[in-house]
């Protein structure tokens, strides 16, 4: 597994990397099968440390992690913690299915846009209903089943998922809704 660690605004020293590859490998080993790369980013907002920990899994599946604490090994000690309670999730309901995926998960290219703001003008009308575009990336869809989407959404920590539905072909998107359930659009074709 490949490992990037590094720091914004501040030096990462090589026990601090050697302490975080021993353990996300430690927890890798018990609970994913095979972890292609991860990614692991310490900040400083103040007096506490950040830790974001994001492991690209083989299956095209993603898991992220994030903690903050007044000490840097606490910090990634507590997003450690987190990262392996996602990922024994994610393998008891791989257990749960019945059903290993045997090919990774097929992605797709888009668009994806940053569009600004208008915080500013909120009183006055603005000129044109055309938004302005701030940056422009390129993004991938994966093809999924609903399941498969709803457990991705859970263990990447975002509120919303646009993907492939496997079954029918078709764009969906799951959500995080204000009650704690989960929202699945599946638009007719």
């Amino acid at each position: 597994m490949r490992y990037q660690i590094s720091g914004k605004h501040i030096d990462i020293g090589a026990a601090l990397q050697q302490h975080v590859e021993d353990e996300l490998s430690s927890v890798m080993a018990k609970y994913a099968e095979r972890p292609t790369d991860a990614h692991v980013v310490f900040s400083k907002n103040g007096a506490e440390y950040m830790c974001e920990t994001t492991v690209h899994l083989s299956t095209g599946l993603n898991a992220s992690a994030k903690a903050h604490a007044h000490e840097i090994y606490a910090a990634f000690e507590g997003c450690c913690d987190k990262m392996e309670t996602q990922l024994r999730r994610y393998k008891r309901r791989l257990k749960d299915h019945h059903k290993d995926r045997s090919e990774p998960v097929e992605l797709m290219g888009a668009a994806s846009y940053i569009l600004a703001s208008d915080h500013e003008n909120e009183d006055s009308e603005p000129e044109t209903l055309q938004p302005m575009i701030v940056a422009e990336m390129e993004t991938k869809i994966p093809s999924l089943s609903v399941g498969e989407a709803v457990m991705q959404m859970e263990i990447s920590g975002s509120p919303v998922l646009v993907f492939r539905n496997e079954g029918k072909g078709g764009l969906n998107v799951v959500y995080r809704r204000e009650d704690g359930n989960v929202g699945w659009i599946d638009p007719q074709n």
